[in-house]
């Protein structure tokens, strides 16, 4: 089922005026180290903290409360998989939100999507809630029947 989506769309160039102007304070009140280092080593630095910032507003929104009530910045993380595949991570107040939210017997799962075209970086996340596999209890047969 789904928990949350939300979306977000940012001006690279906002962000790169804000790299200009405010720099360290502006990468350490925002992004994680891993961030960081993924961003710098880019060619598009301006754009990839976009994406992420875009990123971060969108799971806020998912997380039905929008950068308040306690969410920081850095409570949620955007990482790569191997693939490339973008994943989020929530710490913090973000991860007991998004476990307030999940019903009994299902995990979230955070699905994001981020894209460019200059001048702008979009984000799109939706929160599943998953139902947690049971293993067949003691006295049932596979189909979960009683014996």
């Amino acid at each position: 089922m789904i928990l949350g989506v939300g979306t977000d769309l940012c001006n690279i160039e906002r962000i790169e005026g804000t790299l200009a102007r405010f720099g360290d304070r502006f990468r350490n009140r925002v992004f994680t180290e891993t961030e960081q280092r993924k961003a710098e080593r880019r060619a598009d630095t301006p754009g990839t903290y976009a994406k992420r910032w875009a990123a971060k507003e969108a799971c806020s929104k998912a997380l039905g409360t929008g950068l308040r009530m306690g969410i920081a910045w850095k409570d949620m993380a955007v990482s790569n998989l191997r693939s490339g595949q973008p994943v989020m991570q929530v710490t913090g107040w973000a991860e007991k939100r998004l476990a307030e939210m999940t019903p009994p017997g299902h995990e979230a799962i955070i699905h994001v999507t981020l894209t460019d075209d200059y001048p702008w970086a979009q984000a799109f996340v939706v929160i599943e809630a998953r139902r947690l596999r049971r293993e067949p209890d003691e006295g049932a047969d596979a189909s979960g029947g009683d014996i």
